[in-house]
């Protein structure tokens, strides 16, 4: 292989763990109640440092990849974020939890400002690239719940943490011996597809961005934290164990993931807007679905609404590719995963709340989540229409 596909492959990799790293706590935290005394609704917000770090960091860990270099804060991503599970998995406290989650966090923070813009550059064929990174970062989604159910099961929650952090620390040892400070990661890329927006475009592109962006975070946020507890209650007739649970989920993200792939090729080959607002419109009704199904019926719905909701992930950074200046896009797209991941915050407060207090399950969460996504649709419709003629830009992935 390679230096530039091995560059390649290392960075898919990176993206895999870094969201496994941000979800092994949303399973593992099921068993870990019984070990710290806590309920569910306790335990679940000691992860929120980790949310505000991993949003937070983007800003300054994209600032540091320009001025120090993107190579060089990709081994701290990979080493950085691997001690960091491993300290995790020998916590003894609540407090400790909270410092060891959040430190998770603060180095999950580095890989989408740092690790896409690395990706990139010089590239060739950018759409694929970051089709295919998406992908990858979704079946990291996937394998969080699986691994850390079945760890959880057959060893301990403790070891949940400590194997994938062993792993993230040899995948940052190899990447130092192996990836050279100058190497690009492919050829040189053609200049055409871009697409120059006149000022009152693109103020309403960004607004609708913003509020696209906004309720996706909140809604991302909720459901996949959520998602193990919803498996737990409501897949009763269907698994039993944490093992099971994870598995289940595991094969719902990887089925769902495929979205990215599949609405990049409709955003090449359509009008923008008509993919956005289609996935839009099914969104709020497959939330609502989703609060009142169980087991085989929930499953199937569980595979539908995570597929819009990772759908709706490359449309909004296909519109910072196509409406941005090259100049600004870094900067556009650190912001763009600051409000992002700035706008999940309130998403784990809000399942920990909602679930146990209405006595209704998980009724009253989806339903406002279906009331957010309310907020996509309506700027959906205020999405302007594509320019005739004009040549699409590949869209991103996360």
């Amino acid at each position: 292989m390679d230096k530039s596909r091995l560059t390649v492959a290392f960075l898919n990799l990176g993206h895999f763990l870094d969201h496994l790293a941000m979800l092994i706590y949303a399973t593992a935290v099921l068993v870990m109640t019984a070990r710290f005394g806590l309920s569910y609704e306790a335990m679940l917000p000691l992860s929120l440092g980790g949310f505000i770090a991993f949003g937070g960091g983007s800003l300054p860990s994209g600032w540091l990849g320009d001025r120090w270099g993107r190579r060089n804060m990709m081994v701290v991503f990979f080493l950085g974020l691997g001690a960091a599970l491993v300290v995790t998995g020998f916590a003894q406290s609540p407090w400790q939890l909270v410092l060891c989650l959040t430190l998770i966090g603060v180095f999950a923070s580095i890989y989408h400002p740092v690790g896409i813009a690395m990706l990139v550059k010089d590239q060739a064929r950018v759409g694929r690239a970051l089709g295919w990174n998406g992908v990858w970062g979704n079946l990291g989604l996937a394998s969080a719940a699986l691994i850390a159910g079945w760890f959880a099961d057959q060893l301990s929650w403790r070891a949940a943490f400590i194997a994938p952090g062993v792993v993230t620390v040899a995948a940052g040892l190899a990447f130092a011996a192996l990836i050279p400070a100058s190497m690009a990661p492919a050829a040189a890329a053609p200049k055409a597809g871009r697409r120059e927006a006149a000022d009152g475009t693109a103020r309403r592109v960004f607004v609708v961005l913003a509020v696209a962006t906004m309720c996706s975070g909140v809604i991302f946020a909720a459901v996949t934290n959520a998602m193990p507890k919803i498996f737990d209650e409501r897949l009763t007739a269907l698994v039993h164990t944490t093992t099971g649970i994870g598995t289940l989920i595991s094969a719902v993200y990887v089925i769902a993931a495929m979205a990215q792939l599949l609405v990049g090729q409709l955003i090449d080959r359509r009008s923008l807007r008509g993919v956005f607002l289609t996935l839009a419109l099914l969104q709020a009704p497959l939330l609502v679905l989703a609060g009142l199904l169980t087991d085989w019926a929930m499953l199937a719905l569980a595979v539908a609404m995570m597929f819009v909701i990772f759908g709706l992930i490359p449309i909004n950074d296909a519109m910072v590719a196509r409406y941005t200046p090259e100049s600004w896009r870094s900067r556009v797209y650190a912001l763009r995963y600051v409000v992002s991941f700035g706008a999940s915050l309130p998403a784990i407060p809000l399942v920990a709340y909602l679930q146990p207090k209405a006595g209704a399950g998980f009724v009253p969460l989806f339903g406002v989540l279906a009331a957010i996504a309310l907020g996509t649709m309506v700027a959906a419709f205020f999405f302007p229409g594509e320019v005739r003629g004009a040549a699409p830009a590949a869209a991103p992935a996360e």
